[in-house]
């Protein structure tokens, strides 16, 4: 049981709308099917240029590789319920992106298609989630649309199976009646690309209905949920890259139609996708892959160059070329900030944790950030192991799994369970810019401990210097007496080799890479933290964890030098403060926290 306060202040940013929705699912029964006509009219004269193709099945045609988790299943009797697998895995099974594998043979898709059908009637555990079926239709009307093997933009030689035409007719139906009204957020835009490619591959009085509705929430969540900068609401690299190739999928798809309004429609959508697009240019790293910021991981949504290449087949997108010299990047209404030097890069997360009436993939990483020397992660992000309710899973969404600073051991935000928030830190300022003296700047700060005694708030401040060193000062206002401690996440790739009080060796396979210095009074300790590049995938990386406590304004400063720059006194006395270590901690070889 949790405690009634923690309900109160989580249901309390909730829309009214999305309470109602949710005690209506959770009351009344939902409907176990839904009424079709005899026979389902397709629409003639729509069509798809190809699309992002999937890659994640196994080698053999009986196993299916999800989550970094493989399994085969008996195609004699294929068991879609797979109990002994974690639930987004068996959602994976029933979304059926693997049709778009091209080394997954069609008549091993039409196969699966039939069988799906036979096992899973309307209102079946997994398969039915609103969510699971939208992802489903698309995924059928992808296939339907394409001739065996040529990749052909017009519709298949052969008309689907009836079954399949009638399953899929009953799904859309059913999805209409079940539109997720009590999540929202990329779920509720998921129900939109569903109704709308269902919409356009049927014809009739439903299809024209799905169809309305389907361009109604598009329409509307292509303003709510990519912000000015392009950057997606929920501040989720994974989920803005997801929700873009969902919009590249409908401009697909209204462009190849006959309906010249649609076409019309999606102009509407380029501009607004071609800025989320530069945003997810923006943020990418030297390696051309995405931050790992609240809930993002590999190998879930295509790569940014995938994204890259179909939305050039599609709107004729262009890659701006990207600048060697220094250059500074704020997406202020997303909250991340970027000074780029060749293959050096910083991109700091000082942004909401997402929407209010859906936290659902926020972490407690404000003010962290992710650093590239020369090309490689250095420091890093997290990232997201599972969705169950895991050690895993609390750990990844924890102030100390980020590298950021805690306060007498709290969150920022108040997280719980699997996917909630109470009370959220909220950021108070951000900014960056280039200083006189050639340097960039970085300042921010957030309220999220604010709620403890005192009122502390976390300001932040980081400043580059040419040709590669990162000085890094968190400073705790407030008052009383209180205890600070900041994290730097090192990956899995290299060790941390201790020498001296004052200083951190950063190595790979003996290779000095960089140097992490104290600046500030503070206790230091090396220590193992996870590392979740992949959903599935957990690595121990190292970590170092400063520490001080006293009473209020409390600072912490350190340096990260990279050790092909040329290291002069004036960087060392850059923005340092006296340095007087305590005496260290003994090094910590587990990490407490799982």
């Amino acid at each position: 049981m949790q405690p009634l306060g923690l309900y109160v202040r989580t249901l309390s940013y909730l829309r009214a709308s999305q309470v109602v929705y949710f005690l209506c699912r959770r009351i009344l029964p939902q409907l176990p099917s839904v009424v079709k006509p005899a026979e389902a009219s397709l629409r003639v004269g729509i069509a798809m240029v190809p699309g992002i193709s999937d890659s994640s099945s196994a080698e053999v045609d009986s196993a299916f590789c999800f989550l970094g988790r493989t399994k085969r299943l008996d195609l004699g009797n294929l068991d879609w319920a797979c109990a002994d697998m974690p639930k987004l895995w068996r959602y994976n099974l029933h979304y059926f992106d693997y049709l778009h594998d091209p080394q997954r043979p069609l008549e091993n898709k039409h196969l699966l298609i039939a069988d799906w059908i036979r096992h899973n009637p309307p209102g079946t555990e997994d398969a039915w989630e609103p969510y699971t079926v939208s992802l489903r239709v698309v995924n059928w009307i992808k296939l339907f649309l394409f001739r065996k093997g040529t990749g052909s933009v017009e519709a298949s030689e052969k008309t689907p199976r009836q079954e399949w035409i009638d399953s899929l007719y009953q799904q859309a139906l059913w999805l209409e009646r079940n539109i997720e009204y009590q999540f929202l957020a990329n779920h509720y835009l998921k129900n939109g690309v569903a109704l709308l490619f269902a919409g356009l591959y049927f014809e009739g009085a439903d299809a024209d209905r799905w169809l309305k509705k389907g361009l109604e929430i598009l329409r509307d969540e292509l303003k709510e949920q990519f912000l000015a900068d392009g950057g997606h609401f929920e501040r989720s690299p994974m989920y803005h890259s997801i929700s873009v190739v969902d919009y590249l999928d409908v401009m697909n798809l209204m462009q190849n139609s006959s309906a010249a309004i649609l076409r019309g429609v999606a102009d509407e959508f380029v501009e607004k996708i071609t800025t989320a697009l530069d945003f997810l240019n923006g943020i990418c790293l030297p390696d051309g892959d995405i931050p790992l910021f609240n809930d993002s991981a590999r190998g879930i949504a295509p790569t940014p160059s995938q994204i890259f290449e179909y939305a050039e087949r599609v709107i004729g997108y262009k890659l701006p070329q990207r600048s060697t010299s220094l250059t500074v990047s704020a997406f202020s209404e997303s909250g991340y900030y970027v000074c780029r030097k060749a293959g050096d890069i910083i991109i700091i997360d000082c942004g909401s944790i997402g929407p209010d009436y859906n936290p659902a993939h926020a972490h407690c990483d404000t003010l962290s950030y992710e650093l590239a020397i020369d090309g490689q992660r250095v420091v890093v992000d997290s990232g997201v192991f599972d969705y169950e309710p895991s050690r895993e899973r609390a750990y990844a969404r924890s102030t100390r799994a980020h590298n950021t600073a805690i306060v007498d051991g709290e969150e920022q935000s108040e997280i719980w369970g699997v996917f909630r928030v109470a009370r959220r830190a909220r950021p108070i300022q951000g900014r960056i810019d280039k200083t006189e003296d050639g340097a960039v700047l970085f300042e921010g700060a957030h309220d999220g401990y604010r709620r403890l005694a005192g009122r502390p708030i976390h300001h932040r401040r980081i400043r580059y210097h040419e040709p590669g060193s990162w000085v890094v000062t968190d400073e705790l206002t407030g008052t009383g007496i209180h205890q600070m401690e900041t994290i730097i996440h090192i990956h899995p790739d290299f060790t941390i080799v201790r020498s001296g009080d004052e200083s951190f060796r950063v190595e790979q396979c003996g290779n000095l890479i960089a140097i992490v210095e104290v600046l500030s009074v503070s206790q230091a300790t090396v220590e193992l933290g996870c590392y979740f590049p992949e959903f599935g995938l957990s690595c121990k990386n190292p970590m170092i964890a400063f520490s001080c406590s006293g009473e209020l304004p409390l600072q912490l400063s350190y340096r990260i030098t990279k050790t092909s720059a040329h290291y002069t006194e004036s960087y060392r006395h850059a923005d340092s403060f006296p340095v007087t270590l305590l005496p260290a901690r003994g090094e910590r070889t587990s990490n407490e926290n799982l």
